[in-house]
């Protein structure tokens, strides 16, 4: 028996999407403030883009080309410049944006259990050998946890950052 699925065109894709009001979407914001691999930011910069997230990176002279290299997309993409981590932090906070971390913690939630994201929220990654830094953890809302069942502690930044984002849009 031949099986009946039929593949949709790019066409077709493109127009069931929702449309963009402006180039910073502001829902949601992936934030991978300590990064180590310039590889990571570019796998975020187009989940971000899929999911209608922005991202904020830190200010290191090699950002730039790393999301230059990654960026493969032919729409401009929100990327927001942070200088301070800490700092860009506290004002989200202050501002009214829930910040959640994705980090291994007594309090995290499991993947399967965090409900999509219903007002601003910042994903926060941490630095892929050492997490999230002890002065950055105050400023969370709460933590989310992906639980894995292999041998291994933690995925690789970008996809975790891909599946928290995945989850928070609220298209998983």
């Amino acid at each position: 028996m031949k099986p009946s699925i039929r593949v949709r065109t790019p066409r077709e894709i493109r127009s069931a999407r929702r449309p963009r009001r402006h180039r910073c979407w502001g829902h949601l914001v992936a934030a991978p403030l300590w990064p180590m691999h310039d590889a990571n930011l570019g796998t975020l910069l187009r989940t971000c883009d899929a999911v209608g997230a922005c991202l904020a990176v830190p200010s290191f002279s090699w950002v730039d080309a790393a999301l230059a290299r990654g960026n493969t997309l032919r729409e401009p993409t929100c990327v927001h410049r942070v200088g301070s981590p800490l700092h860009w932090l506290a004002a989200e906070r202050k501002a009214g944006s829930a910040i959640l971390g994705v980090e291994l913690a007594d309090e995290a939630v499991r993947l399967a259990d965090l409900p999509a994201a219903r007002r601003r929220t910042v994903m926060v990654l941490g630095h892929e050998a050492t997490g999230i830094p002890p002065e950055a953890l105050d400023l969370l809302d709460g933590a989310v946890e992906i639980p894995m069942a292999g041998t291994g502690s933690s995925l690789n930044v970008a996809v975790a950052g891909s599946l928290v984002l995945y989850k928070l849009a609220g298209l998983l």
